[in-house]
């Protein structure tokens, strides 16, 4: 049986920064890193959240990522921003560009954020989730090192490429908030699994040969299964542009694993896009976006998209957030 022990949100977050800190991490970049990890635990999202401090200080203190990175923005175009992110975590470099993407959407209407050379950016959900807070519609995207077999194909061409959309609701809250990947299930779950020595539900990954399997090792040797076949491989493809293309990051195929210890900077990349609800909608968008919310919520038995996220989030506030103790005796171990 697991064993957990609770901690509240500030505990998590004062924890993370110091494992970060503490393998190397300037506090610049271990900052945002460890707000974030606070709010994915929050969200119930475990498997990015504190489980993954010993995996980022075990990455700084091997070079895979850049603990005093320092990112660079640029703005090559009106309503574009560019980040290098200088093989640095890509927290602290959406930051960066989402000091200039809120205020530029404003402005223009729709702006745009890519990032090259930065490290997994953690649940996309959380970012995404923070531009409709500010009144826009967030919609993001980030690539992966290659999991995904193409259609028809055996070898992983690539990631698990999750995309998120987010839009505002009254009073800096969040109405709607989709975040999936284009796998069947986040890698991140599988390598959890493995790290629990847990086995897997059928069709979440698929062994060397394509077959099904429940081992969560084999899995991770083999590709994870996309989400309804070709057209989740479509989805990994959409965000593959966006994110990596657009962004003149690394493609998944060639990118480092963002597991272990081989292979140097994955250098991935992200891509943001924030619009405006008044610039195209003529002022009818949150009675649009408030019909259509109801029409789901008056069907019994439906959810939206956020609804769960947003309950534990409320409770986690109230109560903390119960953590594994394996977990934690690792951080502690970075920590002391």
């Amino acid at each position: 049986m697991i064993q957990t022990k609770t901690l509240t949100l500030s505990d998590i977050e004062d924890l993370a920064m110091r494992a970060l800190v503490a393998a190397g991490t300037s506090e610049a970049n271990a900052r945002p890193l460890a707000v974030a990890t606070a709010a994915t635990e929050a969200d119930g999202v475990a498997s990015h959240g504190l489980a993954y401090i010993p995996i980022y200080c075990e990455h700084v203190g091997c070079g895979k990522v850049d603990g005093q990175a320092r990112p660079v923005l640029t703005h090559p175009r009106p309503a574009a921003l560019h980040v290098d992110a200088a093989t640095g975590f890509a927290h602290p470099a959406i930051d960066l560009g989402f000091e200039q993407l809120i205020p530029l959407a404003r402005d223009q209407g729709i702006a745009i954020l890519n990032i090259h050379d930065s490290y997994n950016c953690g649940v996309l959900g959380y970012h995404t989730h923070r531009l409709a807070a500010a009144g826009l519609v967030g919609l993001g995207f980030t690539n992966a090192p290659a999991s995904i077999a193409p259609s028809g194909g055996a070898r992983p061409v690539i990631g698990t490429n999750p995309f998120s959309l987010a839009t505002p609701g009254g009073g800096g809250e969040v109405d709607l908030l989709i975040d999936q990947s284009a796998s069947t299930i986040a890698k991140s779950e599988v390598m959890k699994h493995a790290r629990e020595d847990r086995p897997i539900p059928v069709g979440w990954a698929l062994d060397p040969d394509g077959n099904p399997t429940t081992d969560p090792n084999v899995g991770l040797k083999g590709s994870m299964a996309p989400s309804g076949g070709y057209k989740g491989v479509g989805v990994a493809l959409l965000v593959e542009v966006m994110a990596a293309a657009l962004s003149g990051a690394t493609l998944g195929k060639d990118a480092a694993p963002f597991s272990g210890t081989q292979g140097g900077p994955p250098k991935t990349g992200q891509c943001f896009i924030a619009i405006h609800p008044g610039a195209t909608s003529g002022g009818h968008f949150g009675t649009r976006m408030s019909d259509l919310i109801a029409a789901i919520r008056a069907q019994e038995g439906a959810h939206l998209q956020g609804d769960g996220r947003r309950a534990k989030r409320a409770e986690a506030k109230r109560s903390g957030v119960a953590v594994n103790t394996a977990t934690l005796d690792k951080i502690a171990a970075i920590v002391n």
